[in-house]
């Protein structure tokens, strides 16, 4: 199985949009609740979220989806959440729950009507936004 780059063996890896303020602040809540240490972070506009895109056979440019790399497998839109959540410690886990019932085309068509309109909706920072500092190697960056 080939391992995807900037990843220790073990690793996964969740690729966020760096400039969407709601995409952020779910990221700091994770890492607030204690996301596994095996879980890392890294922005769809770094370099390091592009090469982990072109890895997964995703596109590295203008993707509007959060994506979940766990070896040589990905998930994207709503399953990547699920599949997120699933990993936080008792019982934030059990909320990806009722979210595992729901068929993937219903939940990917809630996922896309927020994500579509993520911007207008809770805003967006001029760049990438800085990663938080009180969370050291978390965060994939040169």
């Amino acid at each position: 199985m080939p391992q995807p780059p900037f990843l220790k063996p073990g690793e996964k890896v969740v690729l966020y949009d760096g400039v969407c303020k709601i995409c952020n602040s779910w990221v700091n809540l994770l890492l607030r609740l204690k996301l596994s240490r095996r879980v890392r972070f890294a922005a769809v506009q770094s370099e390091e979220g592009k090469a982990l895109l072109r890895f997964a056979g995703l596109p590295d440019e203008n993707i509007r989806t959060i994506v979940l790399i766990d070896g040589d497998r990905h998930w994207i839109r709503a399953q990547a959440i699920l599949r997120v959540m699933r990993l936080l410690p008792f019982p934030w886990g059990m909320l990806s729950l009722p979210g595992l019932l729901i068929p993937h085309f219903i939940s990917d068509f809630f996922y896309n009507r927020i994500a579509l309109n993520r911007y207008r909706l809770f805003g967006r920072y001029e760049k990438q936004h800085p990663v938080p500092s009180d969370f050291p190697g978390r965060f994939l960056h040169a």
